[in-house]
């Protein structure tokens, strides 16, 4: 980038975000925040090259970024979008992580002539495992969404796609996804419970299996079915559990069910 970059909102992702092209040094004309919680900025308010603050309405006039990564939640955004449209230009990029609102959301109020990606990325990107899948408008041109691939990569894998409709069930797949992990994790430990566990002790064996489990599958070149398959013994113990798990109506009815109906919310939402 030849020019800074303003991040409006440093929350959790945000700042996710922030930290990976600090640590990247991706930054080398300075950063912009918007961001009113103090707190928030606090671990990076001291750095050089980086100016807070709390309102759009401070920013310096000449401004002119090279990227405006909009990192606001969804239900904040009508409030908040008009104010940057002053930096919609042919030059700057608009990068937008709020999920629900669609392109033609931005092109409406930012301009038809607007350059825009729509990303959804997920919260492993706190600790750099994150996963984003993106989209960009006709208006971005290539260096642009080169520009934008490398600013979602410095917190995880990147996946682009040329069909916005996609980004419903990627927000139910893996914008949702770490929920369902989680719950996993929760009823592993209780289902350990009712089998005679100390609490304790089967949240933490669920913890670790779960944690475990995933840094194999990342580092495995196997795939997910033989992996699964290298685990279950002929008439052992794993496979009457997978019978009950791969049964009709098991976990794969259930989390088609769950994808579908998270999807239809995310069409709601974008509306």
């Amino acid at each position: 980038m030849d020019a800074p970059l303003l991040l409006v909102g440093c929350g959790k992702m945000g700042g996710a975000m922030l930290q990976g092209w600090i640590e990247r040094a991706m930054v080398g004309y300075g950063v912009i925040i918007v961001e009113p919680n103090e707190m928030s900025v606090e671990p990076f308010a001291l750095q050089d090259g980086i100016a807070v603050h709390a309102t759009p309405d401070t920013i310096d006039a000449k401004v002119r970024p090279a990227v405006v990564v909009l990192a606001i939640k969804p239900q904040m955004m009508d409030g908040a979008i008009a104010a940057y449209r002053r930096f919609a230009n042919p030059s700057t990029l608009f990068l937008s992580i709020a999920a629900g609102k669609t392109i033609a959301y931005f092109e409406r109020h930012l301009g038809a002539d607007a350059a825009i990606v729509r990303a959804m990325p997920n919260t492993p990107a706190a600790v750099g495992r994150g996963i984003t899948v993106w989209v960009a408008n006709k208006k971005a041109g290539p260096a642009q969404r080169k520009t934008a691939e490398a600013l979602l990569a410095a917190v995880g894998e990147v996946a682009a796609v040329t069909d916005e409709g996609l980004l419903d069930a990627v927000t139910a797949l893996s914008g949702g996804g770490p929920a369902y992990v989680f719950l996993l994790i929760e009823c592993l430990a209780q289902a350990g419970v009712e089998a005679g566990l100390p609490a304790d002790l089967a949240m933490r064996l669920a913890r670790v299996t779960v944690s475990g489990s995933g840094e194999l599958t990342r580092l495995s070149s196997e795939s997910a079915v033989t992996l699964r398959q290298n685990v279950t013994s002929p008439k052992g113990t794993t496979l009457e559990a997978l019978n009950v798990l791969m049964a009709p109506d098991g976990m794969q009815a259930l989390f088609t069910r769950a994808i579908a109906a998270a999807t239809r919310r995310s069409k709601e939402l974008a509306g």
